[in-house]
C-alpha cells in the first residue's frame, strides 16, 4: 500500500550541527505558527538539516516565467 506525499513548501533550513541543536527551526516554526502558518520541523537526513515546511504548496515561477497580463 502506498500513500501520496501531499506537497510541502520549506520556508527554511537550519544546520543540524548547530549548537543549540534544533532550537532555532523550533523558533521559527513557532513564529511561523504565530503568524498564521501551519508551520512544523522535519529532519532532513540526506542534507542534515532541519528544515521547517508547511504543508501548503505554494507555485513559484521564476522570473522568466512571469505571467503576462
Amino acid at each position: 500500500m502506498t500513500t501520496a506525499e501531499q506537497p510541502r513548501t520549506v520556508l527554511e533550513c537550519f544546520p543540524a550541527g548547530h549548537p543549540c541543536g534544533s532550537w532555532p527551526a523550533d523558533a521559527y516554526a513557532a513564529t511561523q505558527r504565530a503568524q498564521g502558518t501551519d508551520a512544523r520541523v522535519v529532519m532532513d537526513l540526506i542534507t542534515d538539516q532541519f528544515l521547517v515546511v508547511t504543508g501548503t504548496a505554494t507555485r513559484y515561477l521564476p522570473f522568466e516565467q512571469e505571467p503576462t497580463r
